[in-house]
């Protein structure tokens, strides 16, 4: 497993104490570090699986006392977790406004909420902070190396997937509103929003049923609607998979030049340019290149006869 955190964004609060224990929790090449990251997804995996059983109410009739103190059990856990880490960090707000950060209040936060709920008009809102501690899943994508890769390619495409999506809904729009116009109210298309889910489904190719078209026209949009569909479903992948592909060449590979080629295309490791053979560090100098000869003044100066020491 590949460090939760990379070591420039979050930084160990003082030496001693605060850097070992920053060095278990924010790293994972030491053994100390990977036992605690196997605990702590162990742990998530278990408190997840414990909402999910408290959810079936065959399980809660029988065992709601033990959820209730196994729940509490996870969400002290955690809390300390929590409080260690922001014990350890040089900047802890830096890391509360972090994406694990928001993610690790959201998984201890309804827990405590719920103390400050009692009553039984208040059973609904319980139930969604119950239901929020289920987000404790997305702690594991600080243990996936990827999942940092992923994250990054989902910022970098959010523009192009943003204006997808508004192209889509303007598609969607103008297909409702001409359905709503052709077909009757009978067949259910009663308003535009009522049109608009029907084109939704449609274009995604769900296909539910509840809502079809009857007349000639109208069913030769949808044949419109569900080619459109076809043609373009694959866009947002295509955008989300070159945004991924530029991130692994971009971890992957240098933007360095080789002094002597010009050639940009190294990997990180890479020592010498893989076409003229050039050493590409320009800070440190060639080991195998040779040791510089003696200058020709300097043996002619010892070779005179005449020279005076």
């Amino acid at each position: 497993m590949s460090g939760h955190f990379n070591k420039g964004n979050f930084k160990p609060g003082g030496e001693g104490l605060r850097t070992r224990v920053f060095q278990i929790i924010f790293e994972s090449d030491t053994p100390s570090a990977k036992g605690f990251d196997i605990a702590l997804i162990v742990m998530i995996l278990a408190s997840v699986l414990v909402v999910m059983l408290d959810s079936v109410a065959a399980y809660h009739a029988r065992y709601a006392d033990h959820f209730y103190w196994i729940e509490w059990g996870f969400t002290i856990v955690f809390t300390l977790e929590l409080a260690v880490r922001l014990y350890c960090l040089e900047r802890p707000l830096q890391y509360l406004r972090s994406f694990y950060g928001i993610v690790d209040l959201i998984a201890i936060l309804p827990t405590w909420l719920t103390l400050l709920i009692p009553g039984a008009q208040s059973l609904v809102i319980v139930r969604i902070l119950r239901v929020l501690r289920i987000f404790r899943i997305l702690r594991l994508m600080e243990f996936v190396g990827e999942g940092q890769l992923l994250l990054g390619a989902l910022r970098r495409s959010t523009h192009q997937v943003f204006l997808f999506l508004f192209t889509v809904f303007m598609l969607v729009t103008i297909f409702a509103a001409m359905i709503y116009l052709i077909e009757p109210a009978e067949a259910g298309f009663t308003s535009i929003p009522k049109a608009i889910y029907w084109a939704i489904v449609t274009l995604t190719t769900v296909g539910y049923g509840d809502i079809v078209p009857v007349t000639p026209i109208g069913q030769a949009i949808s044949v419109m609607v569900m080619l459109t569909g076809y043609s373009i479903i694959a866009v947002p992948t295509g955008i989300f998979s070159a945004e991924v592909i530029r991130s692994i060449r971009a971890d992957r590979y240098s933007d360095e030049a080789c002094p002597g080629c010009g050639h940009d295309r190294h990997e990180q490791r890479a020592k010498y340019c893989l076409r003229c053979g050039t050493w590409l560090d320009e800070e440190t100098p060639d080991p195998r290149a040779p040791a510089p000869e003696a200058s020709s003044a300097d043996d002619h100066s010892s070779d005179d006869p005449n020279n005076e020491t």
